[in-house]
């Protein structure tokens, strides 16, 4: 077997392809990746800081697809001719040369594609812009198998994207998308929020790679500022701060996400239950312990009886009963509420169209919930490293009215938008009207009288 049919033996082991056909040893970061494509994960996004070899791990997995498969269609793109052909693809070419020379006399390099000589209609890389202009650049790409690499992906156009979805969800397409995360909206930011579901997604910041120095990080520090956008783009990989009309941050759900927190003696527990108002919409359960969003719970297609027994039989199993349960009293919650109240379950409603107790801040309750969830995200707090719930939360938009009252757009609008309800935030944006935890989640001890309630909640 000579060395140009034995490379097919690395068809599923894209990190050994670079470190005995390219001799050069990949970052943890980088073989995580590689790895990901060679198990068939189909879409993936990489959001990254500068200078941690995000150009040079594209390029590999490029000339691997090209000569492990055939046939195939590599596509590369970027956003402008400058970024494609200075970038990446110049950086695919760097690396053939690096081949061995039986393998590197197989390909004929041009100047926007890279060919299998023997057959260079099938097993190509092409380089093609994507601008708003030409949204067709990406179309129309169909093989056996196509792999379609998007660097500097934030800045790609909503359009080349529309153009090239039927590309990217062909049934043998792997998609790529890589690129310093600049903005907070676009098709790459959804890949990481509202669509994280569907995507292998990868933060590399700049401490993660040995490619970058630490002077390097201290100095943009200093230029920048350490909390500064410039610094969670340029080194850490993370999205600028929300937009004007994002309320609840990617950073900020992220890092709860990650963190571990410890909880005082004597600490609230408290449920909220957002209650499916459609088929395809999921009842979920959030299980609040003031700054630790414990678990979820979720249920699709149930009775609101059915529903009923879930929630009894999660209290009866419970090491901590809830001092109290919020339920949604809009439309379908109203039976599940009065189900809960007849088996003596302390659940309360919650109307969020009703009016808040900061009325001259807020048009509505569900603006002030909202608002009171982005504030508890603004202290040390723990949330499940769940996507679902990652989407939902960085999902609502808001604004405010002629008035100056904050709005948070309605549950029916996020849907129409995103084309799916975002029932996991919902359930611990509920757990904010209780009367058991205040608007930091502390303790307040109950009084055997009557309380004054948060307007809306009945």
């Amino acid at each position: 077997m000579n060395l140009s049919e034995s490379v097919l033996l690395y068809s599923d082991r894209p990190a050994e392809f670079v470190e005995d056909l390219l001799n050069v040893t990949p970052q943890d970061w980088q073989r995580e990746v590689m790895q990901a494509v060679a198990e068939k994960h189909r879409r993936l996004s990489i959001r990254s800081g500068h200078g941690v070899g995000k150009s040079s791990c594209a390029s590999w997995l490029m000339i691997w697809y090209l000569l492990t498969r055939y046939p195939c269609k590599v596509v590369v793109t970027a956003p402008t001719a400058s970024q494609l052909f200075d970038a990446l693809f110049a950086e695919a070419k760097r690396w053939i040369k690096e081949l061995p020379s039986p393998l590197r006399n197989l390909l004929e390099m041009k100047s926007d594609r890279i060919e299998l000589a023997a057959s260079p209609t099938e097993a190509f890389i092409s380089a093609r812009t994507s601008r708003s202009e030409s949204p067709e650049s990406l179309a129309g790409v169909h093989a056996e198998h196509v792999l379609l690499v998007v660097d500097e992906a934030s800045g790609v156009p909503e359009s080349v994207f529309e153009a090239a979805y039927g590309s990217m969800s062909g049934k043998n397409a792997t998609t790529i998308l890589l690129g310093n995360p600049t903005r907070s909206s676009g098709y790459f930011f959804e890949t990481h929020t509202r669509l994280r579901d569907s995507w292998w997604t990868k933060k590399v910041s700049c401490e993660d790679s040995h490619l970058v120095s630490e002077d390097f990080i201290q100095e943009m520090e200093v230029k920048y500022g350490a909390d500064s956008n410039a610094m969670r783009v340029r080194c850490y990989g993370e999205f600028p701060t929300a937009e004007d009309d994002t309320l609840i941050s990617l950073h900020a759900v992220e890092q709860a996400s990650k963190r571990t927190v410890e909880q005082p003696e004597g600490t609230a527990v408290v449920w909220g239950l957002d209650v499916a108002r459609y088929g395809d919409d999921a009842s979920v359960l959030c299980i609040r312990k003031n700054r630790h969003l414990v678990s979820l719970h979720s249920w699709k297609k149930l009775s609101l009886m059915e529903l009923s027994g879930r929630v009894l039989d999660l209290l009866n199993s419970a090491d901590e009963p809830p001092d109290e349960i919020l339920v949604d009293s809009i439309g379908l919650g109203a039976g599940v509420l009065d189900r809960l109240r007849e088996l003596d379950i302390p659940a309360r409603g919650v109307n969020v169209s009703e009016s808040p107790a900061m009325a001259d801040r807020y048009a509505n309750l569900r603006a002030e919930l909202w608002d009171l969830t982005k504030s508890w995200f603004g202290e040390e707090v723990q949330i499940p490293n769940d996507d679902s719930l990652i989407a939902d939360l960085t999902a609502p938009r808001y604004f405010f009215n002629s008035s100056g009252k904050m709005i948070v757009e309605s549950k029916a609008e996020t849907k129409k938008r995103l084309g799916r309800s975002t029932d996991f935030a919902d359930s611990l944006v509920l757990t904010f009207a209780s009367s058991a935890a205040g608007a930091s989640g502390q303790y307040r001890r109950r009084s055997r009288g009557r309380r004054r309630n948060v307007g809306g909640v009945v």
